[in-house]
């Protein structure tokens, strides 16, 4: 589990593709992480399979690789991390898992003097979980929607990235056309269900 509160960005150190899946390495911090560990790679939910001066690596299976932006990584790319939170920790963001629900890009960008707006595509399919000043993740970053496309029409959201976000991880230079990882709120997903259930009873 995570906050989605990235802690540092890293930089992909080397890829190895191996048939339908790959082995990441990351560089970054590694102080207190050991091998079995979970880390958000872009909000993508990793374990750490080895540690050596100042990288770890992560093996990425192909369903992971073609649900999210992982595949598209090259070496030198920038990422976002965030190890995973325990239960003494604040929680700053919202409750994050680093499962992908699927991906977005990034139709437009506004900066503001002291902020930048972002509009990212929204998949039909999840769509209906994500509402006005409701949490969302995009590359594992805790934002608020602050707008929606309108019923019927397009879907997108938009979020406004304060100076902080922008300097601390990846969506600071993100450009229009860039492929993001979304992960809606699971509590969402979970009433759904719920719901449905008690519908079918």
């Amino acid at each position: 589990m995570f906050t989605g509160i990235v802690a540092e960005l890293g930089e992909v150190a080397g890829i190895e593709q191996r048939g339908d899946a790959a082995r990441l390495t990351i560089r970054g911090s590694t102080e207190g992480v050991s091998p079995g560990e979970s880390i958000a790679v872009n909000g993508v939910c990793l374990t750490v399979a080895g540690i050596l001066d100042g990288t770890f690596t992560a093996d990425v299976m192909g369903e992971t690789l073609d649900r999210s932006s992982l595949g598209g990584l090259t070496p030198g790319a920038p990422v976002n991390l965030e190890q995973s939170v325990r239960l003494a920790d604040r929680l700053g963001g919202h409750l994050v898992q680093g499962h992908v629900d699927g991906t977005g890009t990034i139709i437009s960008r506004s900066p503001a003097e002291h902020w930048d707006q972002v509009r990212i595509t929204l998949p039909a399919s999840i769509s209906r979980y994500v509402v006005h000043k409701g949490s969302i993740a995009v590359d594992g970053i805790s934002l608020t929607v602050s707008a929606l496309g309108p019923p019927g029409g397009e879907t997108w959201f938009e979020v406004c990235l304060i100076p902080e976000t922008l300097k601390r991880t990846t969506m600071g230079t993100r450009q229009p056309g860039d492929v993001v990882n979304l992960e809606v709120d699971v509590i969402a997903k979970y009433v759904e269900r719920l719901l449905n259930g008690e519908a079918n009873q």
